[in-house]
C-alpha cells in the first residue's frame, strides 16, 4: 500500500490546484513553511499581485510587506501544526496607494493519507470585507445621532409641556368657574406627568427603562405637585427592579399617572389620611401593575376607576398593551393592569 501514497499525495494536490484554479474567492495553498504553492487567480485581481510574484513566496513577503503580519504568521504556523484554527479571523493591509483593506480570513489545514509534518498543507480564504465593515461602521454612527437626537427633542418636547402646564395653571387662576377651573387643575396634572415622562425617558436607555426607577421619579413629581402637607397622603413604588421597553415604558407611565390622580382625587375626601401604592411584578412573560389605596373605596362615595376621562384613558392604553384592567380592595380600591404572555402567545 505504501508504495501508492506518493502517487494519492500527488493526486490529492493536483485536485487541490484545480480547485484553487476554478474558485471565484481568492484562496492561497501554502506548505508547512507558509510558502505559496498555489493561488486563486481572484487573490490576484483582488490585491493587485502578478501570479509570479505571489507563487515560490512566503505569505509575509507578498507584495510590499503588507502582509507581514506577527499575529497572523503565529496564527497559520498554530494551525499548520494543528494547535489552531483561523475562523473568520479580521486583519487589516495598509498597500501604499491602494488605502486600506479590512479582510476575514478563515485557514483550514489539509490532511491526506502518509503526511508527515512537513508535508502539511493549508488553505487560506481570504474575504474582502471592507466596504461591509464601512457601512456597518456608518450604520454604528447614525444610530448613535439618531439616540441622541431622540434624546434633545424628549427634552424638547418636556420644556415645551412645562410652558403649556404653566399656561393652563394661569388661565385656572383667572376663571370664575369651579367646574371650569377644576378641569383645568386636570388637565395641568395630566400635562405635568406627561413632562415628567419624557424627561425621566430623555435620560433613560434607548432602548430599555429601568421601571421601579422611572415609577419612582414620577411619583415624586406626583407628590409635588399634587400632594399638600395637609392631606397626609402617602405615595410609594414597590416591587423589583425590571427592565422594559421604551414603548413599554411610556403607556405604564401614563396609566400610573392616571390611576394616582384619580386615587387622589376621590379616595381621601375631607382630610383623610391614607396611602397610595403603585407596584409591579413580573414572573417570565407575565406580568402586572397595580395601584391600590386604603381611602373610602367605590362604595363610599368614592367615585369608580371606570367613570370620567382617566378611567378611559387607562383602558385604552391596557388594550394598547394587550392588558386587562381588574379593580377590587375592601377596604379602599386597587385597580390593577394584568398581561398575560400565554394568551398573547396562543393568540
Amino acid at each position: 500500500m505504501g508504495l501508492f501514497e506518493p502517487l494519492h499525495q500527488e493526486l490529492a494536490l493536483n485536485l487541490g490546484l484545480a480547485v484553487i484554479a476554478s474558485s471565484a474567492a481568492p484562496l492561497l495553498l501554502m506548505d508547512a513553511d507558509r510558502r505559496v504553492l498555489a493561488a486563486s487567480p481572484s487573490f490576484s485581481r483582488a490585491f493587485a499581485l502578478l501570479p509570479d510574484a505571489i507563487l515560490g513566496r512566503k505569505i509575509e513577503a507578498l507584495g510590499d510587506g503588507e502582509w507581514d503580519i506577527p499575529q497572523l504568521r503565529t496564527l497559520l504556523s498554530a494551525t499548520l501544526a494543528g494547535d489552531a484554527k483561523i475562523d473568520a479571523y479580521e486583519v487589516e493591509i495598509a498597500k501604499s496607494g491602494q488605502g486600506t483593506q479590512r479582510l476575514s480570513l478563515n485557514a483550514q489545514r489539509l490532511d491526506y493519507a502518509g503526511a508527515g509534518p512537513a508535508d502539511a498543507r493549508l488553505l487560506l480564504t481570504v474575504c474582502d470585507i471592507t466596504d461591509a465593515h464601512a457601512q456597518e461602521h456608518l450604520r454604528e454612527v447614525l444610530a448613535r445621532d439618531n439616540a441622541l437626537l431622540l434624546k434633545e427633542v424628549r427634552h424638547r418636547v418636556a420644556n415645551s409641556l412645562q410652558i403649556i402646564a404653566s399656561v393652563l395653571m394661569q388661565n385656572a387662576r383667572r376663571v370664575s368657574s369651579l367646574e371650569a377651573r377644576g378641569h383645568l387643575h386636570d388637565a395641568h396634572q395630566r400635562v405635568i406627568a406627561v413632562a415628567e415622562l419624557e424627561r425621566q425617558l430623555a435620560v433613560s436607555s434607548f432602548d430599555e427603562v429601568e421601571l421601579q426607577t422611572y415609577f419612582g421619579k414620577l411619583c415624586d413629581t406626583l407628590r409635588a405637585s399634587m400632594i399638600s402637607p395637609a392631606q397626609h397622603v402617602t405615595l410609594e413604588v414597590c416591587g423589583s427592579p425590571v427592565f422594559v421597553a421604551a414603548n413599554v415604558s411610556i403607556s405604564l407611565g401614563l396609566i400610573v399617572t392616571e390611576l394616582v390622580i384619580n386615587a387622589l382625587k376621590h379616595a381621601f375626601p375631607d382630610g383623610r389620611r391614607g396611602a397610595i401604592v403603585v407596584e409591579y411584578r413580573s414572573a417570565g412573560s407575565d406580568w402586572t401593575l397595580s395601584v391600590a389605596d386604603d381611602g373610602v373605596g367605590m362604595h363610599s362615595g368614592g367615585a369608580s376607576p371606570q367613570a370620567g376621562l382617566g378611567a378611559t384613558i387607562v383602558e385604552a392604553l391596557a388594550r394598547q398593551l394587550g392588558a386587562r384592567v381588574e379593580i377590587s380592595g375592601t377596604p379602599g380600591c386597587k385597580v390593577s393592569i394584568l398581561y398575560d404572555g400565554s394568551l398573547r402567545a396562543a393568540a
